[in-house]
């Protein structure tokens, strides 16, 4: 679906493109499992192959429930040979569109403005997190940015991949980009306890906690609550791969909900195979990451709709309340452009005693 661009839609075109120029002309590399893309998953008689997942960020407590379905096996019994997990940061859209990835954990407003600028052929088939994690992260003693008013003026550190995202939440705010120094940084926070920047984009559940743990006071601006409560985490893949190999699809998203639930019961042992295995070479706390996929569990990951309708679900009004947000930043979309929730729905039909993620 090609939408004309509008002025507030360039600003968020030229972010996107920057994300998309690694080798983005749509063509899709084949990734077919044989599948006729009818039916329900094979699991342990599938011959799936190897895949690559791109990971959002680096290989952190951001991630328990894929390292519990590898480690534990849960990718194997689907059929999958190899799951490499490669790590971002990475809005995941180009390596999706350039066939390097074959399932990317992405957000809506990257793959929206994908869809709606650049007629990416991608959908979004499933979510980690109900809620929207970005936070605009400040010292309390410092830029204090409480509200979305108190950016004006201020110096915000931006990393590259998250270009689409800020642009997004100062247009949901009414907020001139001339009214904000953007100030490109890289993932480390520590331009903003030096006072390079005045606010930082974050997680609430990563680089706020981190911060916090040093010692400062912090101020928090959650995107969430302030105009942008869209699904992030988003298991994000091509129209041609759903079209292709449903079936493949279906077997990653059952070994999906398994290490998920795995990790929903056991945060702290799934960390441990973060600063073990996973993520041994990046030096991470392991007090801080316990807390980090403590509160993503909690904050992030369940809610009242997945409780009733399983993990991964984006209810009709979670749909909604996402292309609100993207509205609110200048793409107007269907959800049918954006979501594509019927594999999902297949997987708990064909296998309802995923639906009892809590035991």
């Amino acid at each position: 679906m090609t939408i004309p661009p509008s002025p507030r839609r360039r600003r968020l075109r030229t972010a996107v493109r920057a994300t998309l120029a690694a080798g983005v002309a749509l063509t899709l590399a084949a990734c077919s499992s044989g599948s006729d893309g009818t039916g329900g998953g094979e699991g342990d008689d599938a011959d799936h192959g190897e895949i690559s997942v791109q990971l959002s960020w680096i290989k952190n407590a951001e991630f328990i429930g894929e390292y519990y379905a590898d480690d534990r096996g849960y990718f194997e019994e689907a059929g999958f040979s190899s799951v490499n997990l490669v790590a971002g940061p990475s809005t995941g859209i180009a390596e999706l569109v350039s066939g390097q990835a074959f399932v990317a954990l992405s957000d809506a407003v990257s793959a929206g403005t994908a869809i709606a600028n650049e007629d990416a052929p991608v959908k979004i088939i499933g979510t980690t997190f109900q809620k929207n994690p970005f936070t605009i992260l400040s010292l309390t003693d410092g830029g204090d940015i409480a509200t979305a008013d108190d950016l004006v003026g201020k110096r915000i550190g931006v990393q590259d991949s998250n270009t689409a995202l800020f642009s997004a939440l100062l247009s949901a705010n009414g907020i001139s980009p001339d009214d904000v120094t953007v100030v490109p940084v890289q993932y480390d926070a520590s331009v903003l306890t030096n006072g390079e920047v005045d606010g930082y984009v974050a997680y609430l559940t990563n680089e706020s906690i981190i911060v916090e743990a040093e010692g400062f006071a912090v101020t928090n601006l959650p995107f969430a609550d302030n105009g942008l409560p869209f699904v992030a985490e988003t298991f994000t893949v091509t129209d041609e791969s759903i079209a292709e190999d449903r079936d493949k699809l279906k077997d990653f998203l059952v070994a999906e909900i398994r290490g998920w639930t795995d990790a929903l019961a056991d945060p702290a042992g799934a960390v441990q195979l973060s600063l073990e295995n996973y993520g041994a070479d990046l030096g991470l706390d392991e007090a801080t990451e316990i807390a980090s996929a403590e509160a993503q569990n909690t904050l992030l990951v369940v809610s009242e709709e997945t409780a009733a309708n399983g993990l991964f679900t984006i209810s009709e009004e979670l749909q909604a309340q996402t292309l609100e947000s993207l509205a609110g930043a200048g793409l107007e979309l269907e959800a049918a452009d954006l979501f594509d929730m019927s594999l999902l729905a297949e997987v708990y039909e064909e296998n309802p005693e995923l639906l009892d993620y809590e035991g």
